[in-house]
């Protein structure tokens, strides 16, 4: 019988995945990576951190189908390779996605190992994605509901990973899913998603760092795009681009966050048509079944998570760099944001905005 690790974070999508693989006839086996403390996220000891009524979710449902539960300590690989990481950015004038490091860095890397020691042919997870197999190499794909689907946040993972990775809701909707988990009596069938980074639950990423790094970021100078200065602003880790409301001046018209200058502490301000730009490099890229060539391919790329992708033309630069550039132009590309390019419902790669041309 194969073996496999179910990821259960106490949601109700990671929990129907573990019911649906015991059900095809996998050896299971559920866990939940531990990832911080209370006071990792500045959050008092005596508080009941979210983090454990997850646990226990992800307990009781896995005694309800009959596998075992372990919880696994993965505090010190998330506090380097995910909250630094975050920290980092920010503080380099950078919109991250940690997100997309945990799924790198955490699920998929320190989650196989362990897997890996376990005897484990697979890990399955609750993302709402698909995998298959063309007969020369894995696709990872867009889920079914279009509504949900977490593509954008997997365009890491190799070759290796997806032979032995497991979405069984990449061909779901979301509400079959929580009709299915009430239908089996889970506890977490009705448990709302979870909306904010899970070490900022509440959405307040600048007094995190401040409560992390133990320090205030200093102030410094609005500019406009010609060097005017404007006022004062109370540290670059507090903006991002295209930001409008929170800029605590009045203008006669409209302003924007169109550039963060980390070197000299400034915050550039335009018009929303500033934002808008074609072209931008790509590093640290990842072409999922290889590096295509041609000189330059046409694809459609995603710029964020929530944002339909659009028509662009992608030249490889070198084996992890690319250069793209939009058919049109796009509103607010951000660097330390994800480029994720696609064909069709396949992902092609993806990497991290470097900087704008």
């Amino acid at each position: 019988m194969k073996r496999a690790l179910i990821a259960m974070s106490g949601g109700v999508d990671s929990s129907l995945a573990a019911k649906l693989v015991k059900d095809s006839g996998f050896e299971c086996i559920g866990c939940t990576m531990k990832l911080y403390d209370n006071e990792d996220i500045g959050i008092s000891r005596s508080n009941t951190c979210c983090s454990l009524s997850d646990v226990e979710d992800a307990r009781s449902v896995a005694d309800k189908i009959g596998m075992p539960y372990y919880v696994f300590n993965f505090k010190d690989g998330f506090r380097e390779q995910i909250i630094s990481r975050f920290i980092k950015a920010y503080e380099a004038g950078r919109t991250p996605n940690p997100c997309i490091d945990c799924n790198r860095y955490m699920k998929f890397d320190k989650l196989f190992e362990r897997a890996k020691a376990l005897e484990c042919e697979y890990i399955v997870t609750g993302h709402y994605a698909r995998i298959e197999y063309d007969g020369e190499r894995y696709l990872l794909k867009k889920a079914v509901d279009d509504t949900k689907d977490q593509s954008y946040v997997l365009y890491s993972m190799t070759q290796e990973q997806l032979k032995h990775t497991m979405f069984p809701l990449g061909n779901m909707r979301k509400s079959e899913v929580r009709k299915l988990a009430e239908e089996n009596s889970f506890i977490n069938a009705d448990k709302p998603d979870s909306q904010d980074i899970c070490f900022v639950p509440d959405g307040d990423y600048a007094a995190f760092l401040e409560r992390r790094t133990e320090r205030k970021y200093p102030r410094g100078n609005f500019v406009s795009t010609n060097g005017e200065i404007l006022g004062t602003h109370q540290g670059i880790v507090r903006y991002t681009i295209g930001q409008r409301k929170g800029l605590g001046i009045a203008f006669g018209k409209p302003m924007y966050v169109v550039e963060i200058r980390p070197f000299t502490n400034e915050v550039v301000l335009g018009t929303n048509e500033e934002l808008f730009r074609k072209s931008f490099v790509v590093e640290d890229f990842n072409w999922i079944g290889g590096k295509p060539s041609l000189e330059e391919i046409a694809c459609n790329v995603k710029i964020r998570y929530r944002q339909k992708e659009q028509p662009a033309k992608v030249r490889p630069l070198t084996d992890n760099s690319v250069e793209i550039t939009f058919d049109v132009p796009q509103r607010a590309i951000t660097p330390g944001q994800a480029a994720v390019l696609y064909d069709n419902d396949t992902v092609l790669g993806g990497g991290i905005i470097e900087k704008l041309l």
